[in-house]
């Protein structure tokens, strides 16, 4: 089935303890869509982009199977640029410089063809704009929705009445107690639910993903890697993997919503062993299929 995909598309210059990396294709709608993109083949994109954006980085997006119509490109801008440097447990960044150029005055326009979506992605962007995309779609079967520290302190507000919209919010550890307000995943989980989405996600990084539905609670492990070079936009790739196999099947059970926990960790497993997106543009099905039942595997207790 179709689905919408709304955020940033950035160049990130990262720095971790294995290496550098500079002018690095980034941004939340660039992870989730490319994660996506193994499972889904009705994609469509919306975000914005300056002239420097180059037409490598949309040919790469559109060899992906990704429809780039939606994005908007703005002659003479400079797209969204990130720096930042990873502590040593990668767990913790410092964000040394932000400029965000033409994503300063990013006004989601949703293209015609694009608003009988059924399933809608909206990546870490203002919460105003998020529920401004919502208000361009008709009647979508499932929305999920991605929001950071940033807003739950800047725009509290804001982003509590766009949560009273979505169905599915997906945030790491910290800013769900921070949301909140407790310290007590368990306790937060039910809080935030009270707000509105009936699903929540809760990333914990290295520890795995915790999902909470009406039904109760799944937890999904991480996967054990040796080597972890970069984990930006991982969590971005999560919600790719998890929306696109929803979309893929069309079916928004219990069942699947667990697979697709699974899959997105899947999905973020993969991100983390190359700086950016590299390592996601370039996986196999059989690898990810390989990689899923290993997760399996992880928690499987033979009679």
């Amino acid at each position: 089935m179709s689905l919408l995909i709304v955020g940033s598309l950035a160049f990130d210059n990262i720095e971790t303890p294995f290496g550098n990396s500079d002018d690095t294709l980034g941004g939340s709608a660039t992870y989730v869509a490319i994660s996506a993109s193994y499972f889904s083949d009705d994609i469509k994109l919306v975000g914005v982009v300056g002239s420097d954006f180059g037409d490598d980085n949309i040919r790469l997006l559109q060899s992906k199977g990704i429809d780039t119509e939606g994005i908007q490109v703005i002659e003479g801008g400079k797209t969204f640029r990130w720096t930042g440097r990873y502590h040593y447990d990668m767990n913790t960044r410092d964000t040394l410089d932000t400029q965000l150029n033409v994503f300063a005055e990013f006004d989601p326009v949703i293209p015609h063809r694009y608003q009988q979506c059924k399933y809608v992605c909206l990546g870490n962007i203002d919460p105003i704009l998020q529920r401004k995309v919502l208000e361009q779609i008709s009647r979508p079967k499932l929305t999920i929705c991605d929001t950071m520290n940033f807003w739950i302190e800047g725009k509290p507000d804001e982003l509590k009445k766009t949560l009273e919209l979505v169905d599915v919010l997906v945030i790491n550890d910290s800013e769900a107690r921070q949301l909140s307000g407790d310290p007590n995943l368990v306790k937060s989980a039910r809080i935030i639910r009270g707000m509105g989405p009936k699903i929540l996600i809760i990333k914990k990084g290295e520890h795995g993903a915790l999902l909470f539905t009406e039904n109760g609670i799944f937890a999904a492990p991480a996967y054990p890697l040796e080597s972890i070079f970069d984990p930006t936009g991982a969590g971005d790739t999560f919600a790719g993997g998890f929306i696109g196999y929803i979309a893929k099947h069309d079916d928004i059970s219990e069942n699947t919503l667990r697979k697709a926990v699974l899959y997105g960790s899947t999905m973020a497993s993969f991100c983390v062993e190359k700086f950016g997106p590299d390592r996601i543009q370039e996986i196999s099905d059989l690898e990810i299929q390989d990689r899923f039942q290993s997760f399996l595997n992880l928690s499987r207790i033979e009679d």
